[in-house]
């Protein structure tokens, strides 16, 4: 009997399928003995245990403005000399901080650096987030979010480890992340060497950073918590808030290395210890304890209040 063009063009099309969908394992063997488990017969790398952790309806995807109001002298100008008031620093980094000069931003180096993956959360930048999709299982497998001052940051969402502690350290660092509920975990290791503030803080590059995002409306709330064994001696936890803006676009920034100051070659901005006078400044000004100005873990709690006596700041932020 033969076959007609209908049937044929059938006949073929079923020899040619290929199944997409993981065959049913059979039920259990009741003999103790178990075999290997089979193996599925797709041709898509999809993660159950993946698909089931993400939530429906969370998507980072877009523009995220910074708004000012928001801690303005730390994110704008940045903060002044000296004031290091509850950060958990050891005295090594208040050593670093207090011999730090801010020209040092001019050397050659120095102009063009970006913001590290747990600082630029606090830089005046504005932010934009997408998404890589797998394009046969629609799963997300990455995360990117890059700043104005930033390098495109990756964030894996398929389970790869982390790399060698000796591997290269980079500005964005190497990150994962997983879903906690509608929360975005994110784990951040192999940071380049940066700083806690802008005004001479250090952050060594055996920190470690942990993020929190959520989202709430159109408005991104990031909680980011430094742990830095060199010179933190508690986690550092801060919050920051981006609100979606659909009509921004973060333009290019080609940044280009010129001679700001004319120095001799070699030279490095610093000041001796014990010798940079402006960095009790700010304790003067606002009427603060110098003491208070130091940071410190305990500087951190209600009990340093008690400490210190009865004090009312008489500033709130520098006068520009």
């Amino acid at each position: 009997m033969s076959l007609t063009r209908t049937s044929l063009l059938f006949a073929l099309a079923a020899a040619l399928t290929i199944p997409l969908v993981a065959q049913q394992s059979p039920a259990p063997s009741a003999s103790p003995v178990q075999g290997p488990p089979q193996q599925s017969q797709s041709l898509v790398e999809y993660d159950d245990e993946v698909q089931r952790a993400a939530p429906n309806g969370v998507d980072f995807t877009g523009e995220w403005a910074p708004r000012f109001h928001e801690d303005e002298p730390e994110r704008v100008p940045g903060p002044e000399l000296g004031d290091y008031l509850g950060i958990p620093i050891n005295e090594a980094a208040r050593m670093r901080a207090m011999t730090w000069e801010a020209s040092i931003q001019t050397l050659p180096e120095w102009q063009c650096r970006p913001h590290s993956a747990d600082y630029i959360w606090r830089g005046p930048s504005p932010l934009r987030v997408w998404k890589e999709v797998d394009p046969v299982s629609r799963q997300v497998t990455a995360w990117h979010a890059e700043w104005l001052r930033s390098v495109d940051r990756s964030i894996y969402m398929d389970g790869r480890p982390h790399p060698s502690p000796n591997a290269p350290h980079t500005w964005a660092g190497f990150s994962t992340g997983k879903w906690e509920g509608d929360v975005l975990t994110i784990r951040t290791t192999h940071l380049k060497e940066g700083y806690v503030r802008r005004n001479g803080l250090p952050r060594s590059d055996a920190a470690t950073l942990t993020e929190h995002w959520m989202l709430r409306g159109d408005v991104l709330t990031v909680a980011a918590i430094v742990n830095d064994p060199v010179y933190l001696t508690e986690p550092f936890i801060r919050t920051t808030d981006y609100e979606l803006d659909l009509h921004q676009w973060v333009p290019p920034y080609p940044c280009q290395v010129v001679e700001e100051v004319d120095r001799p070659r070699g030279v490095v901005p610093h000041s001796l210890p014990g010798t940079n006078n402006a960095v009790t400044d700010f304790a003067n000004r606002c009427g603060l304890p110098v003491e208070a100005t130091r940071g410190g873990a305990e500087t951190m709690y209600p009990d340093f209040r008690a400490k210190i006596g009865a004090i009312t700041s008489k500033c709130i932020a520098a006068q520009r």
